[in-house]
């Protein structure tokens, strides 16, 4: 009877709109699972909200990165449990932005801290032009180098899971694994200096202690609703595919890091 209605449910999601679902589901305004709604409704509605706001073309750029990354953050359990299946570039163009804004942000974070602790380098900076554009050199290689790297191991995380899903007798969803993974950049945008900021003047300090309490739990829970929504694993199963698909995801991780530094170093 479990398998019969996994199958059903599995069917119904393909039958429906790509990227709509019941408005109970999420709100495609501020992400939030639980919102009653953030604006008036009509009789020309149709009931239905776009669950991924950043797929949806009537909003603003940030304001759909923003939606979506606190969505992936404070509602991953219901974005993850429900993504639905979709173009794969929408999701890497949402990928390389979050992550490009979550590592600039860290830097001009990080800059002030490392003036302080480094005044020998950041006088050698000051005073010497060939070290500046030396460091901004290395920067314009860095930043999008470790962009793209940090997207790679979200999505290699998805494939992972996809692939410990399947060796629990799950019918493989590939595409949607890898949506999980790019998706899942929000988690570090929302994590860094700049998602914290804007927590806090959005939501106070109850909405950034939210955000920090969320975040630390964001990847598991987020797996998990993933192997129980999408692949309709059992509780059991989906714990053994998650506990498989994260030691995978991370051995590639790190393997991938360990190239790009020799590259690095060897191009240096």
């Amino acid at each position: 009877m479990a398998k019969k209605s996994a199958s059903v449910r599995r069917e119904l999601s393909r039958d429906d709109e790509v990227f709509d679902v019941p408005a109970a589901v999420l709100c495609a305004c501020c992400g939030q699972p639980d919102c009653a709604g953030c604006s008036a409704a009509t009789d020309e509605g149709s009931g239905v909200v776009a669950i991924i706001p950043w797929e949806r073309t009537i909003d603003g750029v940030w304001s759909r990165l923003w939606a979506t990354s606190k969505a992936t953050t404070l509602g991953a359990e219901t974005f993850f449990a429900a993504i639905p299946d979709g173009a794969i570039s929408a999701a890497m163009r949402f990928a390389l932005l979050a992550e490009a804004l979550a590592i600039l942000s860290m830097i001009v974070a990080l800059l002030p801290i490392a003036a302080l602790a480094l005044p020998g380098l950041t006088l050698e900076l000051a005073r010497n032009p060939a070290a500046r554009e030396s460091a901004l050199q290395w920067l314009a290689l860095g930043v999008p180098g470790l962009t793209v790297w940090m997207v790679l191991a979200h999505t290699l995380h998805g494939a992972a899971l996809d692939l410990g899903a399947r060796r629990q007798g799950a019918r493989p969803e590939r595409r949607r694994a890898i949506r999980f993974g790019l998706y899942a950049c929000g988690w570090d945008l929302m994590a860094g200096p700049l998602g914290a900021l804007v927590m806090l003047v959005t939501g106070g300090v109850k909405g950034a202690e939210q955000l920090l309490s969320a975040s630390l739990r964001v990847p598991g829970r987020a797996s998990t609703a993933l192997l129980l929504g999408v692949y309709a694993l059992h509780p059991g199963a989906a714990a053994r595919a998650r506990r498989a698909g994260s030691i995978a995801a991370l051995a590639l991780t790190i393997a991938s890091g360990l190239a790009a530094i020799a590259l690095a170093v060897a191009f240096s």
